[in-house]
């Protein structure tokens, strides 16, 4: 009780998380946040808007939805996307094969990988680096997806001392593998791809909406007018902040 007392209210709430996760039989907490809202269930994005009545309930200035199970482990409504923990939200397109490693390294800080597929460590990492450690996203971004060896050794000798530290204390945080990610937290949108672009991101503006795909063909079925349309460079994320988040 006294350890529990000493926590801060977001350190408690993603221990109960886990604790739950990975010791009560047939239950999950995947919707923690106090400000976020993570649904999911079996069935196309728009059916899952209909049933938890989205349009009437709820209102955001930030969307981010998923259309599939997993596809290389168990399929199972807990396994679908988005990832949510706390105020973070993280959607996913492809494969982490770097997935026991990272595993093995966010259990080391508390926390555990009990949903039975690899998006799961994308949220936990954001949370750590991001809520726990506070690293600016740009960091973040080279920690996931850091320059190749060969790219470090040509930079100036106060970059290479960077990406060379990083390398060395987050090197299991890597993500190997083809990756596009989207995390929603609040007041930001964030995209990330693995560094030589095997998965796609596009990202898009109108007005003062901000958009994040796969393909632009989706955004345009939000959107058929836009006002600018870019490809964001492997291992760039591209962020999207509110004007109240910066000040």
């Amino acid at each position: 009780m006294g350890e529990d007392a000493s926590l801060s209210d977001d350190e408690y709430v993603v221990r109960t998380v886990m604790q739950t996760n990975s010791r009560a039989e047939d239950a999950y907490i995947f919707s923690s946040g106090m400000n976020m809202g993570c649904f999911k269930g079996v069935g196309y994005p728009e059916e899952i808007g209909e049933y938890f009545m989205l349009d009437q309930l709820y209102s955001a200035y930030a969307w981010t939805a998923h259309g599939r199970f997993p596809t290389n482990t168990q399929a199972w409504w807990g396994g679908a996307h988005p990832f949510s923990l706390l105020d973070t939200s993280v959607v996913h397109n492809g494969e982490i094969s770097s997935y026991g490693t990272n595993r093995w390294y966010l259990e080391m800080y508390g926390y555990a990988c009990t949903l039975q597929t690899d998006t799961e460590v994308i949220a936990y990492a954001a949370d750590l680096l991001l809520r726990r450690q506070r690293i600016p996203m740009e960091i973040v971004a080279k920690i996931l997806a850091p320059p190749i060896w060969n790219a470090i050794d040509t930079m100036n000798e106060k970059e290479k001392k960077l990406f060379t530290t990083l390398r060395m204390v987050y090197g299991p945080l890597l993500m190997n593998g083809p990756f596009a990610i989207i995390i929603g937290q609040t007041g930001r949108l964030i995209g990330l791809t693995d560094r030589i672009r095997l998965r796609p991101i596009t990202a898009a503006t109108r007005g003062e909406m901000f958009y994040l795909s796969s393909e632009e063909a989706s955004i345009r079925l939000i959107s058929p007018e836009l006002d600018s349309v870019w490809t964001p460079s492997g291992g760039e994320p591209v962020i999207c902040e509110l004007n109240s988040r910066r000040v």
